[in-house]
């Protein structure tokens, strides 16, 4: 399939340097006139250019896809709650769809997580969580607990709280200032832990969760309203918790009165394996942020989870939660996450990743062998494989080289060889891999191959 026109006749490349205004996207070559990838079409795991070469799709478009592309039952879902109510909004009103997917996803979440609050996406999904965080402990008498704990390099979203959250300084600085009150600790970085605790991940972990209850002491426990974290940390090269990290995480969060937020915006609806990631690690949050995965991204929607607990104020008198958004929840939405979610349940898409997962690990770990591979981590559909320059020393690669790796020799060449994924330097250098939960061993070795050969390429390169 080709496409090089826009439907108004204008050439495609040319109306996307002229008018489209692309995220998180350097700009200069392509005003310069450099070319724009224009994806066209997908079918499950593969994708299609407008000049109709195909690719794996190894990101799952932004950690999205779970299904895989072109399942028509989600389109037509959309087109048929497009026709029966193509929208309403849920403030003070509710409408069939999101009252059934608010049940079905109550039962997927641990303990009592049964309130369910719509969002359009991630980012207001963390927001959501921090404004309740704030206004219930003002609804029990804490009116000081406003303050937010979060790791180094974690990713939270961009709208300016979930962005105050976010602990990448280089995305913060152009917005400053931010909200204030967010505080950062260690992250989950085996492979960059304290020597003496390198090899013994169980100490690591309590090493890791000690950190937050000091930073609460330090910050003092009756300002500090709630810890958030994903259950595998994305930005930095997905970092999964070591043994018995959350369940210190739990025992931290309720000995200081804190909140514990599991955002699960990139790892709920099986990336992990279970429908929560927080099931995976056997820890009971008390909100969940979600999104992505919901409708396999084929309907933009997030939502907050909240433990009856953070709901029963709110059942009282005229006491009010007044926050919202135009199409949270909305029922073309939420009819295509109740398709998608049935499409889970039918094929075993959960198990399928439990089943598979390690050998997704095991295929990647090949890559090891490669003198620029220091390190391969994840979980489940989840991976990170992390460059250095020396892999004794675990040195990595100084600015000016990873500019030079990633963005002008990995990104271009990963592309070029069939394979989307992200080449990211948010921390060290790594490329992540989140693929469509349908794919298997062919796939595994499809993409480890492609990999195997654009790495060995890039060490010749240095």
């Amino acid at each position: 399939m080709t496409v090089n026109t826009t439907a108004a006749g204008t050439d495609m490349q040319k109306a996307a340097r002229d008018h489209l205004w692309m995220h998180m996207a350097r700009h200069s070559d392509i005003a310069a006139g450099g070319n724009v990838p224009i994806i066209t079409h997908g079918e499950g795991h593969k994708i299609w250019d407008s000049n109709g070469k195909e690719y794996i799709d190894g990101l799952a478009g932004l950690f999205v896809v779970q299904v895989g592309h072109g399942r028509e039952e989600l389109a037509e879902a959309a087109a048929k709650q497009a026709k029966d109510l193509s929208y309403f909004p849920l403030w003070s009103y509710a409408h069939p769809k999101a009252i059934e997917l608010a049940e079905r996803l109550a039962n997927y979440a641990p303990g009592d997580l049964n309130r369910v609050f719509f969002t359009t996406g991630g980012g207001e999904a963390v927001e959501s969580a921090w404004k309740l965080a704030k206004q219930y402990w003002k609804l029990q008498g804490k009116p000081s607990k406003t303050k937010v704990i979060s790791r180094q390099v974690a990713y939270h979203g961009t709208p300016q709280g979930a962005l105050a959250i976010t602990g990448i300084p280089g995305m913060k600085e152009p917005f400053e200032p931010l909200v204030p009150g967010s505080f950062r600790v260690p992250n989950t970085n085996q492979y960059r832990a304290p020597e003496d605790l390198r090899d013994d991940p169980k100490a690591f972990g309590r090493w890791a969760a000690d950190r937050i209850g000091e930073a609460i002491e330090f910050e003092g426990p009756d300002s500090v309203a709630a810890v958030f974290l994903e259950p595998v940390q994305n930005s930095g090269g997905c970092f999964p918790p070591p043994p018995g990290y959350f369940e210190r995480v739990r025992e931290i969060c309720d000995e200081y009165d804190v909140l514990l937020v599991s955002d699960e915006v990139i790892c709920a609806f099986g990336r992990i394996g279970e429908m929560f990631a927080s099931t995976d690690f056997d820890y009971t949050p008390d909100i969940i942020t979600c999104a992505k995965g919901m409708t396999s991204g084929y309907s933009p929607i997030g939502a907050m989870i909240a433990s009856d607990k953070l709901f029963e104020p709110f059942t009282h008198g005229d006491t009010t939660f007044y926050h919202g958004y135009t199409f949270g929840g909305h029922p073309v939405s939420s009819a295509v996450a109740m398709a998608n979610l049935d499409i889970f349940e039918r094929e075993g898409l959960n198990q399928h990743v439990h089943e598979n997962a390690p050998r997704f690990r095991k295929t990647l770990e090949r890559l090891l062998d490669l003198p620029i591979v220091g390190d391969v981590r994840g979980d489940g559909y989840f991976y990170g494989i992390e460059l250095v320059k020396d892999k004794e020393t675990r040195e990595t690669f100084n600015d000016e080289e990873s500019e030079r790796l990633l963005r002008g020799f990995l990104s271009t060449a990963l592309f070029d060889a069939g394979l989307y994924c992200r080449a990211d330097d948010r921390g060290d250098p790594v490329i992540q891999l989140a693929p469509p939960l349908t794919i298997g061993q062919t796939e595994f070795d499809q993409i480890e191959s492609i990999l195997h050969g654009v790495l060995t390429e890039a060490w010749s390169r240095l």
